[in-house]
């Protein structure tokens, strides 16, 4: 039996998360995940260095081409689409645009807003990385079946929906935290 000292000891109090009473096993999955987005944005950074752009501005350019099969694409889509604050996209597609890898024309809807396109060269620099990104991905993702690839989409999913909440919360909790400082 656990003793008040060592439930105030965990990381988590929820029992899914608990293997015998002990946070051991989440506390190891917490370290592998964040081992796995550490090498993803490690892959990320040499995917953009391949094409001669920065991490973000690469993730930036997929989503646009991703997005605009839709639609089209605003800076606040892409803010949103990424977690990614609006002026920060700004910010990063006025350098794609010099990079000529996007392009940004005004919304004939909405004068204050702009349209985001990826340009010819856009689409021929994600062409040539294609190959290289095709075969590390295939790596990255080896270990990943059919069956346990549908149950990877969903929780990834239902994860960041829960992160942005938990964001939301620790802000909330180490603000109150100050105060009572």
């Amino acid at each position: 039996m656990q003793t008040d000292q060592s439930l105030s000891s965990l990381t988590v109090s929820r029992p899914e998360l608990l293997v015998e009473g002990d946070d051991a096993a989440f506390r190891a999955m917490l370290h592998n995940l964040l081992a796995f987005s550490s090498r993803l944005e490690q892959i990320r950074a040499r995917f953009a260095a391949f094409i001669g752009l920065t991490g973000p501005q690469y993730t930036i350019l997929i989503t646009i081409r991703q997005l605009q099969k839709a639609g089209q694409v605003g800076v606040g889509t892409v803010a949103e689409h990424l977690a990614l604050t609006p002026t920060f996209v700004t910010n990063e597609t006025k350098k794609l645009v010099e990079a000529g890898v996007i392009e940004k024309v005004p919304d004939p809807n909405d004068m204050r807003r702009v349209k985001l396109t990826v340009t010819a060269r856009g689409e021929r620099l994600l062409r040539q990385l294609a190959p290289v990104q095709q075969e590390i991905n295939d790596q990255l993702f080896e270990p990943v079946t059919p069956e346990n690839f549908a149950l990877l989409r969903g929780l990834a999913a239902d994860l960041r929906e829960s992160a942005e909440k938990a964001r939301a919360l620790s802000d909330y909790l180490v603000a109150q935290a100050e105060v009572a400082k």
